[in-house]
């Protein structure tokens, strides 16, 4: 079987854009969490996110293909040049028809959809922009980075919520094991911190409304936790063939050895309160990694700081792992970047490579008040030890689970 390696890293994040800055901010606990500054809050019971501030993507597109295109192509361009330039490929010596991209969008082009909606009421059908459609498709993250760098291979943007980059990350690895390419750029991108999603999941009851404290508000497992605060960018990865790697001799981080994939069937938007996909999935994953459970050396969860999610996820841990979940390190990245929904999955996926690069597992920030339904190890400060196998969990609303299992590269 064709083994699928990690060689490239790219990311746009609330707390630091590129793989140093990122995980430099990761390590040291850096929140990203503050007021809302991308429109005004007046009326909303959550006022506070995690955004991208300050990055400058005319490096990347033009002005004028800035205004032609959403917030999500502005964030996952760079993070897919990044991602390229990290991983060393030689653009003009790669088939291009072997070169895929599997790249997801929970929200995709929101904002846009959210301006031309205000447009259409104000101004009338006729002043709807003619791009109007093709930015606003949760495909075009995936069609938008082909086109940029001209891969002509497998081309697929999943989307099952916030478990849509990891469920790419899976998928790009079965396409690579296949042999339908070689080389893979890989995860997801969001930007929907826009009015309408905002107040949509307010009134749901899923955001955090600790507007006085935004430095607090991202708190999972902790027992004071009242909801997640929405996050925003992109991360993407290059998954590539392991001879196709080493014949460029190119850097290798990890290997992606497991990947499991399920459904609930029970909610829109709740988890099965018993944690049965998310077992299964996990469970999945071990399996195709050939691993015991007692092997995992850390498990980067979903994580959301919602109250039911983060009771049902460690249930579920406690079910999976059993007595290895008290020295187990769980984290959530979350804490410090808020739930990035489509781009969840890649975001923590990098984290979790620079773990088995450094040695270095980021801390848990904000967790004060030990909850007892949440009876897992949390890393709650950093710490250093040998990261040799990692689990990554999400979830989405509709009960979509997603879990890698990705391994240090041993030969």
């Amino acid at each position: 079987m064709k083994r699928v390696v990690i060689t490239g890293l790219g990311v746009v994040s609330p707390i630091g854009c590129g793989r140093d800055d990122y995980w430099r901010a990761l390590r040291e606990g850096r929140n990203g969490v503050d007021k809302i500054s991308l429109f005004d809050t007046e009326g909303h019971t959550a006022k506070i996110a995690a955004e991208v501030k300050g990055f400058d993507v005319e490096p990347w597109l033009d002005k004028k293909e800035a205004r032609k295109t959403d917030r999500v192509i502005h964030f996952v361009v760079p993070a897919a040049d990044m991602a390229i330039k990290d991983a060393g490929l030689d653009l003009g010596r790669l088939d291009l028809n072997r070169f895929g991209v599997y790249i997801g969008s929970g929200e995709g082009g929101i904002t846009t959809t959210h301006d031309n909606y205000d447009i259409l009421k104000e101004k009338g059908p006729s002043r709807i922009s003619p791009f109007f459609v093709p930015m606003m498709l949760s495909n075009m993250p995936a069609a938008y980075v082909a086109m940029k760098f001209g891969a002509r291979g497998p081309n697929m943007a999943v989307v099952t919520a916030c478990s849509t980059a990891t469920h790419c990350m899976g998928e790009a690895m079965h396409a690579i094991r296949r042999s339908d390419a070689d080389v893979m750029l890989v995860g997801g991108v969001e930007a929907a911190i826009t009015p309408i999603a905002i107040a949509g999941f307010a009134n749901m009851k899923a955001l955090s409304t600790r507007n006085d404290d935004p430095a607090r508000a991202s708190r999972p497992f902790d027992k004071e936790r009242d909801g997640f605060v929405m996050g925003e960018g992109a991360g993407i990865l290059a998954f590539e063939e392991l001879e196709h790697a080493k014949s460029r001799g190119a850097h290798i981080y990890a290997e992606v050895v497991g990947y499991g994939n399920t459904c609930d069937a029970y909610h829109i938007t709740a988890p099965d309160p018993e944690g049965g996909g998310s077992v299964r999935a996990i469970g999945l994953a071990l399996a195709m990694a050939g691993w015991n459970a007692d092997q995992v050396d850390l498990y980067n969860a979903h994580g959301t700081s919602t109250p039911l999610n983060d009771k049902t996820e460690s249930g579920a841990i406690r079910r999976v792992f059993g007595r290895h979940a008290d020295k187990m390190p769980v984290q959530s990245t979350k804490s410090m970047v808020g739930h990035c929904l489509g781009a969840a999955g890649a975001v923590e996926a990098i984290a979790s490579i620079m773990a088995i690069e450094t040695g270095v597992i980021h801390p848990t920030i904000n967790y004060e008040f030990p909850d007892p339904e949440c009876d897992v190890n949390i890393s709650a400060v950093a710490s250093e030890g040998t990261v040799d196998r990692v689990i990554i969990n999400n979830a989405g609303f509709g009960g979509h689970n997603g879990v890698l299992a990705i391994e240090r590269f041993r030969g």
